[in-house]
């Protein structure tokens, strides 16, 4: 009998749910009511391998084939964030960063405003130990609540994981449903929304923000700048059918209107395989490619 209260569709275009705007079909997507409810999904028969989570579908790209299995959408259903009072807040996984960031000025706690430069959800954050502006998020983690493959969920100290650079070791087959912040206290609200306003600006001089892209591609390698090893290789603005590397900074790829994900990877390969020739250097994604090809030709 089925008593899940989410909405579970078949058959959804990921293109729709993806910064970058591209992505072939989920066999189905799941948007769970709240965090009980994911617990009674991850129980069910419902439940198609493999799973895949998904926040505000940046630092993602998804094949043109889609992807197999279920993905798990949690920015409605856990969308919570409450406050326990002395700069304790527990956010739940769908939260995203800048809004956690804005709640978090508003309250006066410090501490936070990194967060705005994050353009994905609190689980996401979580997974990659996202960070901005030198704040990185396991930092200011006190605790955090995970559900299993069986739908059992459980509170972590935060010492169960081990952050490295855009990274994270920890329990295997667990997924965040929230995380528990402790956030400075008795900051000046005004203060900290003319920091956060600041710091958006700021990103706004920097990155193509207002155009569909994945966020920053590769991951910086020790001492240096992805984005200036690609500029120097000349690749900036180069493109590959409706995909091009951002004028504005290297590190960025954007989509002009008809790209694919096979251009977008396809572009991708060519900055990794032009940066090594040129510089020596093997740039990592920071963005995950996930998903199948399409098998016939374009």
């Amino acid at each position: 009998m089925n008593m899940l209260r989410g909405r579970l569709r078949q058959g959804v275009a990921m293109a729709r749910y993806t910064t970058w705007r591209v992505g072939g079909p989920a066999d189905q997507l799941y948007e769970p009511a709240d965090a009980s409810d994911l617990g009674a999904f991850m129980g069910s028969d419902q439940r198609l391998e493999p799973l895949f989570w998904l926040g505000l579908g940046s630092n993602l790209l998804v094949r043109d084939g889609g992807v197999r299995g279920t993905v798990i959408r949690l920015q409605k259903g856990l969308g919570a964030i409450h406050d326990l009072g002395a700069g304790r807040v527990l956010a739940e996984a769908g939260v995203p960063c800048a809004k956690l960031a804005r709640w978090c000025a508003r309250q006066g706690y410090t501490g936070a405003g990194y967060l705005i430069g994050i353009p994905g959800t609190i689980g996401g954050a979580l997974a990659m130990n996202a960070g901005a502006w030198g704040g990185e998020t396991w930092r200011i983690i006190e605790a955090v609540d995970t559900v299993d493959a069986t739908g059992a969920s459980r509170r972590r100290p935060a010492a169960d994981y081990q952050a490295g650079y855009r990274s994270l070791r920890g329990p295997d087959d667990e997924w965040f449903t929230a995380a528990l912040f402790a956030f400075g206290t008795g900051g000046d609200p005004a203060a900290l929304e003319s920091e956060i306003r600041s710091l958006l600006a700021e990103r706004a001089e920097r990155q193509p923000t207002g155009m569909a892209s994945g966020g920053s591609v590769f991951r910086n390698p020790p001492g240096d700048h992805a984005a200036r090893l690609i500029e120097r290789a000349g690749l900036k603005g180069a493109r590959e059918g409706g995909a091009r590397v951002s004028v504005k900074h290297a590190n960025f790829i954007v989509h002009e209107g008809s790209a694919s994900a096979a251009d977008i990877e396809a572009l991708i390969q060519r900055i990794r395989q032009t940066v090594r020739q040129t510089h020596g250097v093997d740039l990592e994604p920071e963005v995950r490619i996930v998903g199948e090809a399409l098998h016939h030709g374009h």
